[in-house]
């Protein structure tokens, strides 16, 4: 069963993930929920988590709903002559659909995806901060579908201009469409010894072996 992650708890585990990554510095990562994208002071570099899966609550009508789409921003910079480092972290949050409360609420990430989305900011760290290469990027995309399309009027990130919706839409729609088509094209795919392609050839066929043996039966005159 899956469990939701608090504030104290994303700290906790990219603390333990950024001992071992990088024992010898000290990083810090700070909740800013006044964040903005690609607004950044000198020297510090972006990560943007696009397909987060996430659980909303919201505290008016208590109506809790799950999104794939959850847009995650973080700012990072790396002193490399103090040897410490800082991570400002904003998660985009929805309004409730339910209500049509004007607030927005608290969202908590969900804890089997919780790992891998520090693993992608360490990997992001690692490429930006140290020149490193990070590996390679867990994707999110399809960890947990949502109940229906998403909707972008209630949604932070939406509202300030990050378009994340479409390439996990666009990938739903890919899927439905080539699950759609493969029976036709397995259906295709085989021999239909009845078209009429194949009458006309066997047809011919007939008649070449009728011509050869009234041929063979004819008496040859000297």
């Amino acid at each position: 069963m899956s469990t939701s992650l608090t504030t104290c708890e994303w700290k906790k585990v990219f603390y333990e993930k950024m001992e071992v990554a990088k024992p010898a510095d000290s990083w810090e990562l700070i909740i800013d929920p006044n964040l903005k994208p690609n607004e950044l002071d000198p020297g510090w570099k972006q990560y943007l988590e696009q397909h987060a899966s996430g659980r909303f609550h919201c505290s008016w009508c208590w109506h809790t709903w799950q999104s794939p789409h959850v847009v995650i921003l973080f700012h990072m910079h790396l002193d490399r002559t103090q040897r410490i480092g800082s991570v400002r972290m904003r998660v985009f949050k929805q309004l409730c659909y339910q209500c049509g409360t004007a607030r927005p609420d608290e969202s908590s990430m969900l804890e089997e995806n919780i790992e891998g989305l520090v693993d992608n900011l360490i990997t992001s760290l690692r490429e930006q901060c140290y020149g490193e290469d990070g590996g390679q990027y867990r994707i999110h995309v399809a960890s947990r579908p949502g109940s229906g399309l998403h909707r972008r009027e209630f949604c932070e990130a939406c509202q300030e201009g990050i378009v994340h919706w479409k390439p996990s839409q666009k990938l739903l729609e890919e899927e439905a469409f080539s699950g759609a088509s493969e029976p036709k094209a397995q259906k295709g795919s085989g021999y239909n010894f009845f078209s009429l392609r194949w009458c006309f050839f066997w047809a011919s066929l007939c008649l070449l072996i009728v011509y050869l043996q009234v041929s063979f039966r004819r008496p040859a005159f000297l």
